[in-house]
């Protein structure tokens, strides 16, 4: 008797295929999705690290190069998390190549799990190269790694929807950009990336807590160097409920098609 194959492998071999796919796609442009991220971090780390890092404190305790280097290592993951899906999925929009991958065995949630992976594979790479090139400037004291290492998953996780939703809505090139310029990068900024909150006058320090990114930074400084504006509860929490509500959103234009058919 002949055994019969799996039904269950070829469930799911949609999906591995998709997945496989997006990995490729930003691995055969690596100097621009890899490369590049990686050259524009370690300018960041030499500025605030070689020249400043001993030179300037604004806490207690700790050089302003173990201060900063968290925030840039999670600024790595955000951005590129962001770009992996938001590129990939309005090309395949753009292209007409959304039509043929719509009429696969693809359900949605694997569609949308096989876009994040990719994209959070490569916004942890570019972060643990961020990282591995800090040691040249400080010694983190890593005093909660697991609480770090989840905090990133996390943020990669809400970014990789966060992308997947922008490809949705945009309407060109311009559009994405957009959401880059004139809302993450400012949002990264102002969210305690080069300074902690705690030093701002009021209101500012105030209006720093309505910064959704800041409990992303926050949260992940806080794991690594031991010390926070906020507690890991809330920081953790606030993280996870907005990746949470991003995922819904992501999922409910995806099901119904949303600006994928036509």
């Amino acid at each position: 008797m002949v055994p019969q194959p799996d039904n269950r492998f070829y469930a799911w071999l949609p999906f591995v295929t998709l997945l496989r796919k997006e990995i490729l796609r930003f691995r055969r442009v690596s100097t621009q999705t890899l490369l590049a991220p990686i050259v524009t971090a370690s300018l960041y780390l030499f500025v605030f690290g070689a020249t400043l890092g001993n030179r300037l404190t604004v806490l207690e305790g700790f050089s302003y190069a173990q201060f900063v280097i968290p925030g840039l290592i999670i600024m790595g993951v955000i951005n590129n998390s962001f770009a992996n899906t938001s590129s990939s999925l309005f090309m395949s929009r753009y292209l007409g190549g959304i039509v043929d991958l719509l009429v696969t065995p693809v359900t949605p949630p694997q569609f949308i799990m096989a876009y994040t992976l990719a994209a959070m594979l490569r916004g942890l790479l570019v972060g643990s190269v961020v990282l591995l090139i800090s040691f040249l400037f400080a010694t983190l004291p890593w005093e909660y790694p697991l609480l770090a290492a989840l905090m990133a998953m996390i943020a990669s996780f809400l970014f990789a929807q966060f992308g997947l939703i922008a490809a949705i809505y945009a309407h060109n090139f311009d559009t994405l950009s957009v959401y880059t310029n004139f809302m993450i990068l400012p949002l990264i900024y102002l969210g305690g990336v080069f300074y902690p909150i705690s030093i701002l006058p009021a209101p500012w320090s105030s209006l720093s807590y309505l910064n959704p990114l800041f409990y992303l930074i926050d949260g992940f400084r806080h794991a690594i160097i031991g010390v926070g504006d906020t507690s890991f509860a809330i920081a953790f929490g606030v993280s996870a409920t907005i990746a949470a509500i991003l995922f819904a959103w992501a999922a409910w234009l995806i099901g119904k098609g949303y600006r994928l058919r036509s």
